[in-house]
């Protein structure tokens, strides 16, 4: 089964085109941290000659895969950032990213990019006791920031089930800063107004490797003022990159359209994105075209962090999430399921998101979204564009800017470590299922592993 998300996928591809010997600003991926740091060069300096390459297309990667979650929630959680840096820099980092969901609505209503933007919130549904301590605890920490009902609010089994019903009819937590989208769409549009203001989008050219002011490719080198490294998972096939950031498979599943008396049971009508207190992520949205879009964690990391075509499926998991899917809407039983695929999402050794960029060398990066990238990408890109045209703003001052998370161990210790830990949450959470408690000790090293 391929992506749901690229059958909507519009003709226009760019050109093909020699490359030039030389950039004022190369752009290594064409997912959308390297599409937004482009449009965000081309606001603050128009005349920049840019150039993005990808060994694939635009958008091959998780930015054309993904759930379609615009959302302001942060891979790290505010406990975290509030113990690294203190209470202000978290609440200003989670005010930012709450800003960001509505620019990136307001900028695609201007550029006139049709990507089935709905801001409807997401919803956090709370199925046990043990989600119920993790709900509270989430809640808790929100209020202690200073955050109120404007970035979470708890409710209750009546006021969840006017929003969506789900068996069991449980309480939830609600955060109105997110919205469903259709990836691919939105890449799409990003490709389409980057060609007309200019940037070059060299697709099917792999990148070798990089040095100050120089990219190799196996189509040829070209120099460069600013090299940004935009390949978040994909950036593991470089040898310098090899442990920097983890290549973790999420996969999705997606149902065929659904009658409007399957909707009147399930809810959802203001697309209101959707999850539970799991230990081990799900997400899911109801589509523009009437669908269900599921998926979740689970599938195997590979050792050598390998990325394969063949791991984008996989059929264990594919049943887990029809199975989820279907205890959470029982109503689902009979409806097909018609898409299954997937990819990795780059996960960096502490969870948390960076940006980089060095003005003596013109060296950048930016990255490390563990599936939360829809939204972090556009605030990195325009946080990479102000770094490198030289400018000073509240962005650029945030924790995330020169941030360095530590290498991933070796293998075999990664390869060991990370399916060790898959393995853990999984039982963690299916103990949990059975109304009884998980290991202490484990819960503890999923938290301090997982960011939490």
């Amino acid at each position: 089964m391929a992506s749901l998300w690229d059958e909507a996928s519009n003709s226009l591809r760019p050109l093909p085109s020699p490359l030039p010997s030389r950039y004022d600003v190369v752009l290594i991926g064409a997912g959308f941290t390297g599409l937004w740091t482009a449009f965000a060069l081309t606001e603050i300096e128009p005349d920049l000659r840019i150039g993005i390459l990808d060994k694939h297309r635009a958008g091959f990667g998780a930015s054309g895969r993904n759930g379609g979650w615009c959302s302001s929630i942060l891979p790290m959680s505010l406990d975290e950032i509030e113990r690294r840096h203190g209470r202000d820099v978290a609440l200003d980092l989670q005010k930012t990213m709450t800003a960001t969901v509505d620019e990136i609505g307001e900028t695609t209503a201007r550029l006139g990019i049709d990507c089935d933007y709905r801001k409807g919130g997401t919803i956090s549904l709370i199925r046990n006791e043990f989600q119920l301590a993790r709900a509270d605890a989430e809640l808790a920490s929100a209020r202690r920031l200073g955050l109120g009902e404007e970035h979470m609010v708890r409710l209750s089994a009546e006021a969840t089930a006017r929003i969506v019903r789900a068996a069991g009819r449980p309480e939830s937590n609600f955060q109105p800063g997110c919205a469903a989208l259709h990836p691919r769409k939105l890449v799409d549009g990003l490709v389409e107004t980057l060609v007309n203001r200019g940037v070059a989008i060299h697709e099917g050219v792999e990148v070798v490797d990089f040095d100050v002011h120089e990219v190799e490719t196996d189509h040829g080198s070209i120099g460069a003022d600013s090299i940004v490294l935009c390949t978040e998972a994909y950036g593991t096939t470089l040898p310098r990159r090899k442990r920097s950031v983890l290549p973790l498979y999420s996969l999705m599943i997606a149902t065929e359209p659904l009658s409007d008396e399957i909707w009147n049971e399930i809810g959802l009508d203001q697309r209101t994105t959707f999850a539970d207190h799991r230990q081990l992520i799900v997400y899911g949205q109801r589509t523009a075209d009437g669908r269900l879009a599921f998926g979740g964690r689970g599938a195997p990391y590979h050792f050598g962090s390998r990325i394969e075509a063949s791991y984008d499926t996989d059929d264990r998991v594919r049943r887990h999430l029809e199975e989820e899917l279907l205890n959470l809407f029982p109503v689902l039983h009979g409806v097909r399921f018609t898409h299954h695929w997937g990819g990795p999402l780059g996960a960096p050794r502490d969870w948390t998101f960076s940006v980089e960029y060095e003005p003596r060398t013109g060296l950048g990066r930016a990255g490390g979204y563990v599936g939360d990238g829809v939204a972090t990408s556009f605030l990195a890109g325009r946080t990479l564009a102000e770094l490198i045209c030289k400018k000073s703003t509240d962005r650029t001052r945030l924790p995330f800017v020169g941030h360095r998370s530590p290498l991933w161990e070796p293998e075999p210790a990664r390869w060991i470590a990370v399916n060790g830990l898959a393995k853990a949450v999984a039982r963690m959470d299916a103990v949990e299922a059975r109304g009884r408690r998980p290991s202490r000790i484990v819960q503890k090293v999923v938290t301090r592993l997982t960011g939490g």
